[in-house]
């Protein structure tokens, strides 16, 4: 029948979406509908579905997945009367084969999600109809069983109509039926139930239930059945395992009725048995699915927190080791190899590692990516956790075959080990994967133990990068400025900008504690922007208004990262140009090491500058295996002299190799047209024996500590004045 698509505007399904859906609901009706009990035609019948697919639908799609749409429809099949076994077992086919293919289309949710949705949605429509077969056939049966054995006593037609409606639900029953005496023995059987336990009838009838206890029964399920007989209770529900006369296990849900006599005294019991067997299957193999990775078949990180907790669950003399393993280099492989051929490395070193771990106690998951781990329990972890991270690496010693290749595998590993019962699961994973990094950072293939204060400066590491960014846009970072003296006449030269940040719960911090983090999340950019910027503009405001001999220059360092910015140059010329100040009045300081081996596209932007007339400072001279004759290719007019050739100054006499160093330097600069900073200025001694080597300007503690722009002056000593 052909049913009328739904009219385009507020609420309409797409067009082709409701097609794919009819489509879908055709093929689940011819499915089911020749064993379906019902008074409704064909097209009754799937318009009852549509609605019921239109549901699951949404379920498989849902941002907040939820079964209840299939459990519901389960429930709802049984409404209309399709409580045949076969129209179960035909629809849950139908959906398994079918509900993703029409209706998996819509949206961007990965195949593998929608599959495993699929699955649930299956085993709840499964538990709906069972659900909703058990309640009906309950209140039917429990009516019937009970109108049955009371109406011994009603007239005779009364008693045989009783008895023919009686054995009709009995017989007819999906679900298994047995009544048994007050003793336990088997009265009757229903054919259903006979079927549940292999066929043969002398299985069940005259047993008695007593000989039915299986070795997995719950504790309570006796103590409820003794209080049933006795009359202390109406009913109860159980799960319980019964073994057939082949020997296999028969899971049932078990719902036990007491059946009392006219007078109220207990004188039968009625037991419904609905077969669980295929559904327990199904939990547990959705259980396996979600417990353990799909690639390698290792237990995954669900699994492997659920044991970590119950190691670490506090016990007398317990203690737990865990190796935390990342491989070196594999993103590496990923990239050159491709996608396929990671994985079948990664699924070769799982068996190598679940190889290492077989003694009781040990397993093995996989976390995620090249990410694995390894944990051993018991009274002697301390030395079975080393023995167990030495069998880890070496059994990545040997090469893997992959697509003809020898591929040669290394790994870094963090071991934790330690009493049970003091840390969480998640303290434990963290401090190993912490460890695990210093590994890789102390060259891989090789393991190190946890150590708290590492760790605690690792998180302190984290926590600092986590708040870089919002530190730049609240404000908390400001600048204090070391002012430059002239050695010749003791003036001030310039001043250095000095970036500090205010931190709300660990104080100011240096450029030491932030810098290097800011380099590796690229905020360095924004960042060194800003502190140009504010350094900008506090020299035009000393130019303006501290014309009685205020800081000439200012002085402000660039990172590598900035150094390979393409709008380096750009931005300078606009932060010039906004504040007015002239190119001659800022020095930008570049590491030595950063321009060894400078190649002329990152010269480039420095000889532009240069050009303009700012001046390019080669900070911390001396300390990256200087190429001397590299100075007449860089664009530079300031060396910064390392304070570790001036160290030896600050006590009289002087270090006569140090002078001669500082000598040579000053010589050779000053023949490339160069002028000579000093750092670390601390002593007189040492701030005389500089301006004697005829070095330009110095800063230093022995003139003034890093401080507020307004402060400059008043913190210059007698030497600067």
């Amino acid at each position: 029948m052909k049913v009328p698509s739904q009219p385009s505007g507020s609420g309409a399904e797409p067009d082709g979406l409701e097609d794919r859906l009819r489509r879908f609901v055709t093929i689940w009706s011819r499915a089911i509908f020749p064993v379906t009990a019902t008074s409704l035609t064909r097209a009754e019948f799937e318009g009852h579905l549509l609605p019921l697919a239109r549901e699951l639908r949404t379920a498989l799609h849902d941002r907040s997945f939820d079964t209840a749409p299939a459990h519901r429809a389960g429930a709802a099949l049984v409404a209309v009367h399709c409580t045949d076994p076969d129209a179960l077992s035909r629809t849950l086919g139908v959906i398994d084969s079918y509900l993703v293919l029409y209706c998996g289309t819509e949206r961007d949710t990965p195949g593998e999600e929608l599959r495993a949705r699929c699955s649930r949605l299956q085993h709840a429509m499964a538990a709906g109809f069972a659900q909703a077969l058990r309640e009906r056939t309950r209140v039917e049966q429990e009516a019937i069983a009970r109108s049955s054995l009371s109406a011994r006593s009603a007239a005779e037609v009364a008693l045989h109509a009783t008895e023919t409606r009686f054995r009709a639900v009995f017989e007819g029953a999906a679900i298994g039926i047995a009544i048994a005496d007050l003793e336990g023995n088997v009265l009757e059987v229903n054919e259903t139930l006979t079927r549940m336990f292999g066929g043969l009838e002398h299985h069940v009838r005259s047993k008695n239930v007593s000989e039915w206890a299986h070795p997995e029964d719950a504790p309570h399920v006796w103590r409820l059945y003794d209080e049933l007989v006795r009359g202390e209770r109406e009913h109860y529900r159980v799960e319980k395992p019964y073994y057939r006369g082949d020997g296999t296990v028969l899971w049932t849900n078990l719902t036990v009725s007491l059946l009392r006599d006219a007078e109220g005294f207990p004188q039968y019991q009625l037991a419904l048995m609905e077969d669980t067997t295929e559904r327990r299957l199904l939990n547990l193999r959705l259980r396996y699915e979600a417990t353990h990775d799909a690639l390698t078949g290792l237990p995954n990180r669900t699994l492997f927190f659920e044991r970590l907790e119950k190691a670490l669950a506090p016990a007398e003399g317990a203690r737990f080791g865990l190796c935390y393993l990342d491989l070196d280099g594999f993103k590496a492989i990923n990239d050159s190899l491709g996608h396929s051929a990671g994985d079948r490395l990664l699924v070769e070193v799982a068996d190598r590692l679940q190889s290492c771990a077989t003694a009781p106690g040990e397993m093995v998951a996989r976390l995620g990516g090249d990410e694995f781990v390894a944990l051993t329990t018991g009274p002697h972890t301390e030395r079975e956790v080393v023995e167990l991270a030495n069998r880890i690496l070496a059994s990545l010693a040997t090469p893997i075959g992959v697509d003809g290749r020898e591929l040669t595998v290394r790994g870094s590993v963090g071991v934790v080990e330690g009493p049970a019962g003091e840390r969480t699961a998640a303290e434990v994973l963290r401090s190993a994967d912490i460890t695990m990094y210093r590994a890789k950072s102390a060259g891989g293939n090789r393991f190190e133990f946890a150590d708290a204060e590492a760790d605690a400066r690792a998180i302190t590491r984290h926590g600092l990068t986590t708040a870089l960014p919002a530190a730049l846009e609240r404000g908390e970072f400001f600048i204090e400025y070391q002012p430059l003296v002239h050695l010749g006449d003791g003036t001030v030269h310039g001043a250095e900008a000095l970036v500090r940040w205010c931190h709300p719960q660990h104080g100011v911090l240096g450029p030491d504690r932030f810098i290097p983090l800011a380099e590796n999340t690229g905020l360095i950019v924004p960042l060194g922007r800003w502190v140009l910027e504010e350094a900008v503009r506090q020299a035009r405001f000393w130019q303006t208004r501290h014309s009685d001999g205020g800081p000439l220059r200012i002085n402000v360092n660039l990172s590598p990262t900035q150094l390979h910015h393409p709008r380096l140059v750009a931005d300078t010329v606009d932060v010039l140009e906004r504040s007015g100040l002239e190119p001659g009045a800022l020095c930008l300081e570049v590491t030595e090491s950063a321009l060894i081996g400078a190649d002329d596209d990152l010269l480039k932007p420095l000889r532009q500058l240069a050009e303009m007339g700012v001046d390019i400072a080669l900070d911390d001279f001396g300390t990256g295996y200087s190429n001397l004759a590299n100075l007449r290719r860089l664009p530079v007019s300031v060396l910064k002299l390392d304070r570790s050739f001036t160290r030896g100054m600050q006590q009289h006499p002087a270090d006569p190799v140090d002078l001669k160093i500082v000598e040579g330097i000053v010589s050779l600069a000053h023949s490339l047209k160069l002028a000579v900073t000093v750092e670390g200025v601390e002593t007189g001694a040492q701030a005389q024996q500089l301006r004697e080597l005829g070095c330009d300007t110095a800063q230093g503690w022995y003139y003034a500590r890093p401080g507020a722009p307004d402060r400059i002056h008043a913190l210059l000593l007698a030497d600067a004045v």
